[in-house]
Order: C-alpha cells, then sequence, then structure tokens
C-alpha cells in the first residue's frame, strides 16, 4: 500500500482526497465482493432499501452507514457477509412527479437512481453493488407477476368489491398518504374525500394469523412483537345471528355472548354493505346524509372514546335471538367495517359507548351483570352474577358465556368463533407505476391467471395520466384488450397494479441473483445466505412491511421455495433523523438536510462518526449539524498518529498504554455488538487524547503496535481514515482484509482502584483497594480510615452497602 499512499500530514490533511482516493483503489481492487468461503460462518445483512426520491438525505446516512460499521464489523470478526442494496423504484411519488412535472415516471425514476448510487458509494459502505435489485425492472417485477398466480392458485388472492378512499372532483382513487389533514382532504386538490366501493384484489393474509402471532423463532425487539400482536387483535367469542325481515340475518361477533339478553339495539357501520337493502324509505334521505359525513372521518376520531356518540336510524329491526324481541337497527360511525363484522349488537348496560348512545337516543338499558354494592357508574364491565338473563341467572361471566355458546349452537343462531382485527392485505391500487396484476377476465371463463410463459407483463411506456377514477391503463386498449389464455375469446386484462409493499415482501431473497431467469432467486444461493441474519430498519415499518414479509416467507414455504418460517432472524429498529423543524424529515415538508454539504466540507468519514456519536441509534432525534466540526477534527487527530511530530505529558503515564489498549478493544467489540456506536466512538476518541499525550514516551514497536489496534478498531467506524493510518503502521494488505484484535482480559484490570467512602451518604473519604478487593475486604477498609471513624466511633453500624468497584456507604445511628 504504502507505493500508492501519499503520507498524511496535519498541514495539508483534506479528507474528501484521501477518501477519494481510497474509494478508486477499493473499487479496482474488488474489495468488498462478497466472500463465498463455505468454511467461515455466514452473515446475511440488511438494511432496509431507500426510496428514489431524488437524494440520499441524513436520515438515510442516520439509517445506512450503522448498518454498515456492524457488517463491517461482523467480517473481520471471520464471517462471510453478504450486505446488499437497491431501490424500492415502484410507487405513487414517481406518478405524482409525472404529473407535476409532464416527465414520464420511469424517466424520473431511473434519472434518480443513478444520482443515487454515485451518493451511495460516498459513503464507503461495503455494499455489495453487484447484487442490486431495482423493484421497477421487469427482471424483478416479473417475479412479483409470478408470486400473484401462485398465491391465486393456492386461493390466496382473491377479488372483491372494497371501500377505498375518493376524490369526487379528481374523479380518483386515494392511496392512504395522500388522504391529508384533519379533515381528510385531497392531498392533490384540497377537495373532502369520501368513501367508495370498488373492485379489489387481496390477499388472504388472515390465513396465518395465527402463525404470524407466533414470535418464538425471532429475535425482534418486544415493542415491535406487540405492535403485530395488537395489530392482528385475536379475540375470542361467539359470532350470532340477528334476523331481520325481509333481508335475512345480520351477523355479529362479541366476546360477550353472556349478555346477550341486554341487547336493546343493533348498530352497524355506515359503509355496511346490507345498509342500502335494509334502510326504509322514510330513513333514507338521513341515513345517506349521515354516511357520506361518517365516510370523511380518520378511522382515530371515529373511534375516539371521549368524542359524542352519534348515529342515524335506519327504520329496520333485528331480533335478538335470546328473547325474541325486535330491537332498531342504527348506523353509527363508532362502528367500523373494518373490526369483526362491521355490526355491534349494543349491550349498554356493559359497554360505556353503548350506554352513551342509548342515552343520547332514549334507548333502553338492560343490566345483565349484577355489579357491585358500592359501584356507582354506568356501564359495568366486571365480572359478577347475571341477572336479566332468564336461564343465565346466578351464573358468573365465564360459565354465562359457555352457556349461551350451546344454547346459540342448539337453535342454530350462533357459535363459538375467533375472529382477528387484522383484515386481509389489499392489494390493489389504481395507477400507473406499479406492477401490473396478471389477471385476464373473460365472460367465459371468468378471471384466469396469464399464462407464466407470457410473464413479465409489461407497463406500456407512453400511457397517459388524465385523473378518470380508474387506472390510467384503462386507457390503453391495446394493453387491455386480450385473448383469453384458456378459450381464445375476447378478454380484458386486469388494469389495477399491485401495492408497492408486494415489491419490499421479498426483494432479500432477490438480492442473491438478481439475474437469475429460472426462479425468484437461486436455490443454490439460498442455501448458502438464507434466512437474513441481521435487518435493520425503522419501527415505523411494525405492522405493514414487517408483517407483510412475514407473511409472504409463509408462503414461500408452502410453496416449497425455503424450508424456514420467518425472514430474519435478528432485527434491530434504528431511530429516526428529525429534520431541524423537529418533524420527520420529506420533501414535502421541506425540511430535508443534504448530506452533501458536510461531505464536501468534512467527508464522508466525519458524517459517518458524527451521525453514530450524537447518541444511542435506537432514539434518534432531531439533526443539530454543529457539533461535526468537533469529530471532523478527531478524525484528522487520529490520522496524524502515524506522524513522528513529539508528544508526552506529565498528566499521561506511558505505562498504562497496554492496559489501556486491552480496554479499548473490550469496550469498541462490547460496543459495536450491541450498536452502542456512540459509546465506542466516545471511548476511541479518549483514547486518541491518551496516545497523542504519551507520544515520544514508548518505543517504536509498543507505539505502532498500539496505532495499528486503534486502525483495525476504527476500520468499520471511519473505513477511508482508517485505511490511511493502515497504510502508514500496518501491512500492505488492506486493513478491511485485517481479522478483529483480540484482548487479554487480565490487562484490562486496573491493579488499584479508589473507593468513595459515605457514612450516612456523606462522603468522608477515597481510599486505594486493589481491584478484585471483595465485600467485606472493603467495608473492613472503609472502616479502619481515621476520617471515616470520626463519624463512626460510639456508634452503632446499622448497615453497610458495597457498590462493587465504586463506593462503600456506611449506615450508622
Amino acid at each position: 500500500m504504502t507505493d500508492t499512499h501519499a503520507r498524511t500530514d496535519t498541514k495539508t490533511y483534506s479528507p474528501t482526497d484521501i477518501e477519494r482516493r481510497w474509494r478508486e483503489k477499493w473499487e479496482a481492487s474488488d474489495l468488498y465482493r462478497t466472500e463465498e468461503d463455505a468454511g467461515k460462518p455466514k452473515h446475511y445483512a440488511l438494511t432496509m432499501l431507500p426510496y428514489p426520491s431524488g437524494d440520499l438525505h441524513v436520515g438515510h446516512w442516520y439509517a445506512m452507514t450503522p448498518s454498515d460499521t456492524h457488517a463491517r464489523f461482523m467480517r473481520m470478526n471471520g464471517h462471510r457477509v453478504f450486505f446488499p442494496i437497491g431501490f424500492d423504484a415502484f410507487g405513487l411519488p414517481a406518478e405524482n412527479a409525472a404529473i407535476k412535472r409532464n416527465i414520464h415516471p420511469r424517466d424520473w425514476t431511473y434519472s434518480n437512481i443513478e444520482n443515487m448510487r454515485g451518493q451511495l458509494r460516498q459513503m464507503g459502505a461495503m455494499f455489495d453493488l453487484d447484487a442490486e435489485v431495482v423493484t421497477c425492472d421487469p427482471e424483478y417485477y416479473r417475479w412479483n407477476q409470478w408470486f400473484f398466480i401462485e398465491f391465486f392458485k393456492r386461493g390466496l388472492a382473491y377479488r372483491k368489491q372494497a371501500p377505498v378512499d375518493w376524490c369526487p372532483k379528481d374523479n380518483t382513487t386515494l392511496a392512504r398518504e395522500q388522504v391529508v389533514g384533519p379533515d381528510r382532504v385531497c392531498e392533490r386538490c384540497g377537495t373532502p374525500v369520501v368513501k367508495k366501493n370498488l373492485w379489489q384484489w387481496l390477499f388472504r393474509i388472515t390465513d396465518y394469523a395465527d402463525e404470524l402471532l407466533d414470535f418464538s423463532k425471532l429475535d425482534w425487539p418486544e415493542r415491535v412483537e406487540t405492535l403485530q400482536r395488537n395489530w392482528i387483535g385475536r379475540s375470542e367469542g361467539a359470532q350470532i345471528s340477528f334476523p331481520v325481515l325481509g333481508y335475512g340475518d345480520l351477523e355479529v361477533f362479541t366476546t360477550r355472548p353472556d349478555t346477550l339478553f341486554g341487547a336493546t339495539f343493533f348498530v352497524m357501520s355506515p359503509e355496511h354493505p346490507a345498509v342500502n337493502e335494509i334502510t326504509t324509505a322514510e330513513q333514507r334521505s338521513a341515513v345517506e346524509a349521515y354516511r357520506e359525513r361518517a365516510g370523511r372521518m380518520t378511522e382515530i376520531d371515529r373511534t375516539d372514546n371521549t368524542r359524542e356518540k352519534t348515529g342515524v336510524f335506519t327504520g329496520a329491526y333485528a331480533t335478538n335471538p335470546a328473547n325474541g324481541k325486535e330491537i332498531p337497527i342504527y348506523i353509527a360511525d363508532y362502528v367500523l367495517m373494518g373490526y369483526g363484522t362491521g355490526a355491534i349488537m349494543a349491550v349498554p348496560g356493559q359497554d360505556e359507548r353503548d350506554w352513551l348512545f342509548a342515552e343520547k337516543y332514549d334507548l333502553p338499558i338492560v343490566r345483565t351483570v349484577k355489579p357491585p354494592e358500592d359501584f356507582d357508574g354506568k356501564a359495568y364491565t366486571g365480572d359478577g352474577p347475571a341477572i336479566n338473563s332468564d336461564f343465565l341467572d346466578g351464573l358468573g361471566v365465564e360459565e354465562a358465556k359457555e352457556k349461551m355458546v350451546a344454547h346459540l349452537e342448539s337453535r342454530n343462531s350462533g357459535g363459538a368463533t375467533v375472529t382477528y382485527r387484522l383484515r386481509d392485505w389489499l392489494i390493489s391500487r389504481q395507477r400507473y407505476w406499479g406492477t401490473p396484476i396478471p389477471m385476464i377476465h373473460c365472460k367465459e371463463c371468468g378471471t384466469v391467471p396469464v399464462p407464466e410463459s407470457d410473464l413479465p407483463v409489461l407497463l406500456p411506456e407512453d400511457a397517459e395520466f388524465t385523473p378518470t377514477g380508474e387506472s390510467p391503463l384503462k386507457l390503453r386498449e391495446d394493453f387491455w384488450r386480450v385473448s383469453c389464455p384458456e378459450c381464445g375469446g375476447e378478454a380484458e386484462r386486469e388494469t389495477d397494479t399491485m401495492d408497492t409493499f408486494m415489491d419490499s415482501s421479498w426483494y432479500q431473497y432477490r438480492y442473491l441473483s438478481p439475474r437469475y431467469d429460472a426462479a425468484p432467486f437461486d436455490p443454490e444461493r439460498g442455501r448458502k445466505w438464507l434466512p437474513v441474519d441481521l435487518y435493520t430498519g425503522g419501527v415505523e415499518h411494525a405492522v405493514m412491511h414487517l408483517l407483510y414479509t412475514r407473511f409472504f416467507t409463509k408462503v414461500m414455504r408452502d410453496i416449497g421455495l425455503v424450508d424456514f418460517d420467518e425472514p430474519m432472524d435478528k432485527l434491530f429498529n434504528q431511530g429516526i433523523i428529525l429534520g431541524p423543524d423537529g418533524n420527520r424529515m420529506s420533501k414535502s415538508r421541506g425540511n430535508v438536510v443534504n448530506p452533501q454539504d458536510y461531505v464536501d466540507r468534512y467527508g464522508s468519514d466525519a458524517l459517518r462518526c458524527y451521525l453514530m456519536f450524537i447518541g444511542p441509534w435506537n432514539e434518534g432525534g432531531p439533526w443539530d449539524g454543529g457539533g461535526i466540526g468537533g469529530v471532523s477534527r478527531w478524525l484528522r487527530r487520529a490520522a496524524s498518529l502515524a506522524t513522528d511530530a513529539e508528544g508526552s505529558s506529565a498528566e499521561a503515564d506511558p505505562s498504562e498504554l497496554g492496559r489501556r489498549t486491552n480496554r479499548l478493544v473490550k469496550k469498541v467489540t462490547e460496543d459495536l455488538e450491541a450498536f452502542r456506536f456512540n459509546t465506542a466512538i466516545a471511548a476511541m476518541m479518549e483514547y486518541v487524547n491518551y496516545l497523542l499525550a504519551i507520544k515520544g514516551g514508548v518505543g517504536k514497536g509498543e507505539w505502532n503496535g498500539a496505532v495499528q489496534t486503534f486502525a483495525l478498531l476504527l476500520a468499520p467506524i471511519a473505513p477511508h481514515h482508517a485505511e490511511e493510518l493502515w497504510a502508514e503502521v500496518g501491512t500492505d494488505e488492506s486493513v478491511h482484509l485485517q481479522g478483529w484484535p483480540g484482548w487479554d482480559e487480565a490487562e484490562t484490570l486496573a491493579e488499584k482502584i479508589t473507593l468513595i467512602v459515605q457514612v450516612n451518604g456523606k462522603l468522608r473519604d477515597r481510599i486505594e483497594a486493589p481491584s478484585d478487593i471483595e465485600e467485606d475486604a472493603a467495608k473492613e477498609l472503609a472502616l479502619a480510615s481515621e476520617k471515616v471513624a470520626v463519624h463512626t466511633n460510639g456508634k452503632t453500624l446499622r448497615k453497610a452497602i458495597y457498590v462493587p468497584g465504586r463506593l462503600v456507604n456506611l449506615v450508622v445511628g
């Protein structure tokens, strides 16, 4: 290395020159090609792939560079490491950009990708760029379509009418992120959004609900498990049928079938499909007006327990199967179509919301569980003997539940069941920039899949983007008008495209062989690398992406593509770097911090280190670039360790070099294993200060050994500066091909420690003690101190508290 290396001099120090030079050398030598040595343990490291929005911002750096540091650390610890990167390239932002800028989303996306590739290289990360995946490439989305067809064959993909957010002015379906503000208006034109039913494709993720509740094979944060468990929302209870004259049965799910005798009215979601059929002519105008208002509200607002309950009578009545009484049917916004059956039996005596509703509309309230004598509230939700419940009277809640379920089953009016909060995954999008759904609608044969030999179904490149309320692909007759692959007759191709979560649900598999054309991935590569060992990304993806990728892996297992149950063994959630205004960075908010400004001035290593130094990685926080200069100065001082400048300070003890070095290796190793990057860097800063203080005070061999060790520890964190330092004091081989240093545990221990001695919590002395002193000996030393004796003589020692290696607190009285 030294033959091509220009010695670093602090007067001519240029971090950007250093970094550019080493990146060119790494690229020329193919330093980061993935090692395939089967004799080494594997480590598949994965960080969430970015969306190509134009430029990487500081938030991307915060997610990626610590992930790179850990991947480098694992490589130096003897693992063969696979660390790929790609682009989540389909989606709404590119389509919006096409409309606003009159540019094709393909051109916009690929231009951004090319720009971001250069920015990724500037990070100095060890990404395997040969494994890059771009999800809008036909060679990728072909396999989205293949998966869709496999799901369809297995009954996991189906089509039905489902509610969507609709802008009546733009005449278009809106994605969740296009509905903004508390008033739920269209992002494009500000018109209030309404709900509308459209034919949609869905995946039966609910078939895997119980499996998804099993986290036993995952080392994931408890918070993510809790979020997923709550999102799936498994509930045991009963399904009960309420007959409605002239319609049939309306089904409800309840966890409290024991309260059925107290059901004095019935409430449906405004979106329930039966509302149109059961509403009487006299009530229709009031019902329609209420449905329109409810359709503009968010789910959070509708389920807010502090908000006044409202509703409208439909004019229809249901029959309570427990007592045969007719009860009125209302619609109310606090009942959601996405939960249970979209209808509830209202039991105001045992439910607070129902009580408030009953009070407002003067409906009967019947208690079915006797509250305690001192109960002075309204609805009672606790245990107690059943009352006003005929054959259940006197029974406790659990026994009454069982008896009521048996009664319903004997009369074919219901039975025990389990329900979930989780809904099937609605995968249809009425947009252009996404994977075309590979299905064909034939009047004779029904809905049939495109033959696999015809995949991929390509997106036409000249689609128009006029908002019509349907996919732009419907404007292309040459796209949708096709022959049926089964009967050869006239048919229509599906014009919806897939949700972009489809792309990110299995991308980790495609990274293994991005150009493999016989299957979604090369099974031989899969056997070498799967599953992912470590996944890093934000907790905000817990109940969408992270749930979907688990679902996908389980289906892939059932198809026979993999032989394991979970996609990633370990998950670590980093925090979020907020913009200067305290909000999450996004272009729409105008609060994005451009990392290039800092890279151009301080270099990428300084930005990497600063982002890891500002606090625990799992916490994040608001961006403040004021401290990056200090980190840059530290790297400059670190780079100067290889020069011959004199040092030595009376305040530093050169004889401590071996002990301090061993302590540092242990500290950095344990911190990097636990993603405590900030404390690892803090320890390395302190070590540099110490080295510069003793410079000239130790022999050349001992000095070079210490600097070599430091360069090895620095390598994962600041890869360019470590390489520069290693070129001066190491071997001709790259620092990134070296093994991680070890440490001598005995050498990490100080021969002597200082113990603080307190009496009744007040400092009275500091005493020297052996580093391995036991508790009893520490107490004896403390009591032997003359300064302590002044405060203990003549008093009774009631307790002695020992904090190992730190203090003894004597409690006397």
